[in-house]
């Protein structure tokens, strides 16, 4: 992904609020789970770590690793995650 694209989801991301929690328990597998069916609705999430927050730049990478989806920025302790939908008349978003 091009950093000019990057740029683009961060101003999209930028009014939503987060989807997800991530806490104390850290990654199991019901937040893959979640992190999915949330990608799979809305493209474009924000994650944020409640706890755990010293190792929120590794864990959101496991996280995008995990759910295929694209790392697009940390910033404090929320994540932006970003995939794009596999049916072309159901995406929401047009990348520049």
């Amino acid at each position: 992904m091009k950093g000019s694209q990057r740029k683009y989801l961060r101003g999209l991301a930028h009014g939503l609020k987060p989807v997800i929690q991530v806490g104390k328990n850290g990654l199991a597998e019901n937040l893959f789970e979640s992190v999915n069916a949330a990608l799979k609705a809305h493209e474009l999430i924000k994650v944020k770590f409640v706890g755990l927050k010293e190792e929120k730049i590794s864990l959101s990478r496991d996280i995008a690793g995990h759910c295929q989806s694209e790392l697009v920025g940390v910033i404090g302790n929320i994540a932006i995650l970003y995939r794009q939908h596999p049916e072309a008349d159901k995406r929401k978003i047009a990348l520049p």
